[in-house]
């Protein structure tokens, strides 16, 4: 199992286009990823649960991973928040 936190920066947030390409991308491991935000959490290959965590610019987020692929699966979770989810804002 591993975590790390990060900082939700783009402009939108975690808004519908970017929940769906952190669920696209979760589901390509072969690990369990929740995604906690305050007291809420949201399974990462779930649209509908990552929108409910109302993740705006400027919120962290915490990302636990677990299963055989839990690693690259943090890693690639990170880099696509740390990239602005691949938005141009």
């Amino acid at each position: 199992m591993c975590e790390d936190t990060f900082l939700i920066q783009n402009k939108l947030g975690l808004h519908a286009r970017a929940a769906t390409e952190l669920a696209q991308l979760a589901v390509q491991f072969d690990a369990e990823v929740t995604l906690y935000q305050g007291d809420k959490s949201a399974s990462a290959d779930s649209v509908l649960a990552l929108l409910l965590l109302e993740s705006s610019q400027g919120k962290e987020v915490k990302v636990v991973c677990s299963g055989p692929d839990a690693q690259p699966a943090l890693d690639a979770i990170g880099m696509l928040i740390h990239n602005k989810f691949n938005e141009s804002e």
